[in-house]
């Protein structure tokens, strides 16, 4: 399907979204998160990691589109957020794992669509954070849930009340960022790590962050139960009889997700 505002790259098992208004340094308008929930909905069956990232060099997300937000209504401020809202849940619904590559800024919005990634890694050039009550609003995509999470309530706390940015280097010290790479080298890095997790079992992999996330709520002992049943509903697949079969025979195993 061909979009106006997003681009989808697939290389064998790894796509990668481009979120590619570049001119708006790729703000989130409606168009383009009803784009982003249309791809994210039909992903190609044979992809098994996503990356996504911003067009150009300046920005991953700079935020949600202002020009459009500044004339809205009440009810249609609703609207929005809930589309928002759908997006970042699909992405963070997704059974693959998804992987932010924040090149530039990433503020409002765009942090909100990085959280809603299983991991970030950022270029040394990125800005992050959740400007939102400098213009009289609040996180609405998700960001004052998801961040507490990431980072803890009173980090979170102080970045949503201050409105700061915060560089690529604290975003990596309080937790938000897994690591900081140059900015010629970020897609690489993701890529790379993308290639480790394919030659692993999707099956599994799937299941472990079904349960990672099922479990984040729950307390230890309802975790450890959630995670007890995955493990032994794994048994009997293809992929572990393929896998164990392969470590013992001493070759690389072929996974089929089955």
């Amino acid at each position: 399907m061909a979009y106006e505002n997003i681009r989808l790259e697939q290389e064998g098992a790894i796509a990668t979204l481009f979120i590619d208004r570049p001119k708006a340094l790729n703000a989130l308008n409606t168009k383009t998160l009803q784009e982003l929930e249309s791809a994210l909905k039909s992903l190609p069956a044979d992809v098994r990691v996503l990356i996504v990232t911003g067009g150009g060099e300046k920005a991953f997300v700079a935020g949600a589109d202002i020009a459009e937000m500044a004339a809205l209504t009440d009810a249609q401020a609703q609207e929005f957020g809930a589309l928002g809202h759908r997006v970042m849940a699909a992405l963070e619904a997704l059974p693959i794992p998804t992987i932010a590559a924040v090149n530039g800024f990433a503020l409002g919005g765009g942090s909100e669509l990085a959280l809603a990634c299983d991991f970030i890694y950022a270029s040394e050039k990125a800005k992050l954070g959740l400007p939102e009550v400098g213009l009289g609003v609040i996180p609405g995509f998700g960001g004052t849930q998801r961040l507490t999470r990431v980072v803890g309530r009173a980090r979170a706390k102080e970045l949503i009340f201050t409105g700061d940015r915060i560089d690529a280097a604290k975003a990596k010290e309080i937790g938000m960022v897994l690591e900081v790479l140059p900015a010629d080298g970020l897609l690489a890095h993701c890529r790379a790590v993308a290639e480790k997790i394919v030659k692993n079992s999707p099956l599994a992999i799937s299941k472990a962050k079904q349960v990672i996330e099922a479990g984040a709520d729950q307390d230890l002992r309802a975790a450890n139960d959630i995670e007890r049943k995955a493990f032994g509903d794994l048994f009997g697949s293809e992929d572990q009889r393929e896998g164990m079969k392969a470590f013992l025979e001493k070759r690389p195993a072929t996974f089929t997700g089955k």
